[in-house]
């Protein structure tokens, strides 16, 4: 096999691995008294653009466009008002350009362009930043550089101050992937003292390395062994549940190794965590927590852990402010956000039952089950139902034709989202009995 392949079998990894040279000579001149601190933003605006262009061609225009509006938004309004006015702009051309995907995939039945998917994924992580940094700002952790045009200050003046916000939407090793950078650890970073040396340890790079290597191999083991056997298609009764598993083991492995690569060039170019710091002290929350994601034995914990700054992201957006339902209204917008197809309706709000099952099912569990062997049978038979509900809710949400999500909901595998939802109603039921 081409080792080039091995490496690079998405993509947007193309484009971050050809990006590592450059995060690391920002890393280096940051070291250097002469690169000043609005050298650095425009550096990091600039590479953003120039990758976006790299990657995207054209269409990286629809990443630009809404990055400038809200630029302008956040630095005019005030914080409530730029927050609302942020989000509703930012969704609503993410929307727009969901529909074009949505017209092309179902409409024209034609094979979307990779350029335009590419620029889909950057505009929903422009999404998280416009909407974090206006979260900043609505609850005073971020303290507004300027607010609009007044007096003698002129249009340069203007841009000049409101440079931070445009560098920080748009920095490249944020811009095709990575965990959620929040704007005040992106200004630490960039205004930090030069005298600090690099902020990256090539030992832990080589460790991501190394990871990303063992995950591409596995990759590479468990495609032929899926390649080898029936698919969803044409699967036979309780074989469609060793399909559905090793499919979507093979889809949980691309994220992590991107997730991986993805937070490698954030460390290369120094926005990772500080050496022999924990990333949690420092407000790192890094995607891919591998060993929790697949050993857990509880739905409730997979949702947090699985690609952790989104869930804190989705968490802070939308659940903290949710009156009614705040867990449906979560799942709700996260399959709003990532674009509304039949398979991600059906699999986020199939995931939130499961969700809220899970929380009563264990609940009822600890106060029922009280020697260790059972206690030991109990997490041994839980952590399988996890991982296959899991596995279900991967192949839904990653299946883009009705056909297939027909397919999916009318096999075997169905039975494990069942016995969670029939368990939903027995225990809420006894639940409400009990108040």
């Amino acid at each position: 096999m081409d080792w080039l392949q091995l490496f690079f079998l998405h993509p947007v990894s193309l484009y971050q691995g050809a990006a590592f040279p450059f995060a690391l000579l920002f890393n280096y001149l940051c070291t250097m008294d002469s690169f000043s601190t609005p050298a650095r933003y425009l550096f990091l605006l600039a590479g953003g653009g120039a990758l976006a262009w790299a990657a995207m061609g054209s269409f990286a225009v629809l990443v630009l466009i809404p990055a400038l509006c809200a630029g302008v938004l956040i630095s005019s309004l005030g914080p409530r008002d730029a927050h609302r006015w942020a989000f509703f702009f930012q969704m609503s051309w993410q929307t727009l350009c969901h529909l074009g995907l949505h017209y092309t995939e179902y409409y024209l039945q034609e094979r979307p362009s990779m350029r335009f998917c590419i620029t889909l994924s950057s505009l929903m992580l422009l999404t998280q930043r416009v909407t974090s940094l206006s979260l900043d700002l609505c609850e005073g952790k971020v303290k507004a550089e300027a607010r609009g045009i007044r007096g003698r200050s002129s249009v340069l003046e203007h841009l000049w101050k409101t440079l931070p916000y445009f560098s920080y939407l748009l920095f490249f090793p944020a811009l095709l992937g990575g965990s959620l950078c929040s704007f005040q650890r992106f200004q630490a970073r960039v205004q930090g003292s030069s005298s600090l040396g690099p902020r990256c340890s090539v030992w832990a790079l080589t460790r991501m390395g190394l990871q990303i290597l063992g995950l591409e191999c596995l990759k590479v083991v468990l495609r032929k062994v899926v390649g080898a056997g029936a698919g969803l298609t044409d699967c036979r009764q309780l074989q469609c549940i060793r399909v559905m598993w090793s499919t979507a083991e093979l889809f949980k492995l691309t994220y992590y190794s991107c997730w991986i690569l993805d937070d490698a060039l954030l460390h290369a170019a120094g926005f990772g965590p500080e050496f022999g710091q924990s990333p949690a002290r420092e407000g790192y929350v890094p995607d891919a927590d591998i060993w929790t994601l697949e050993t857990t034995h509880r739905i409730s914990l997979f949702t947090r852990k699985w690609n952790q700054s989104t869930a804190g992201w989705l968490r802070r957006l939308i659940f903290q402010h949710g009156r009614a339902w705040p867990l449906l209204q979560t799942f709700a917008f996260s399959a709003w956000w990532h674009g509304l197809h039949p398979g991600q309706v059906f699999g986020f709000l199939c995931w939130a039952l499961m969700v809220e099952a899970d929380y009563l099912i264990h609940t009822f569990a600890n106060l029922s089950i009280r020697s260790w062997p059972m206690q030991l049978l109990y997490r041994t038979v839980t952590w399988a139902h996890t991982q296959l509900i899991i596995a279900y809710i991967m192949l839904a949400v990653e299946v883009r034709s009705l056909s297939s999500l027909w397919l999916l909901c009318n096999s075997y595998n169905s039975v494990f989202p069942m016995v969670y939802c029939i368990l939903l109603f027995l225990l809420a039921k006894r639940k409400h009995k009990l108040t």
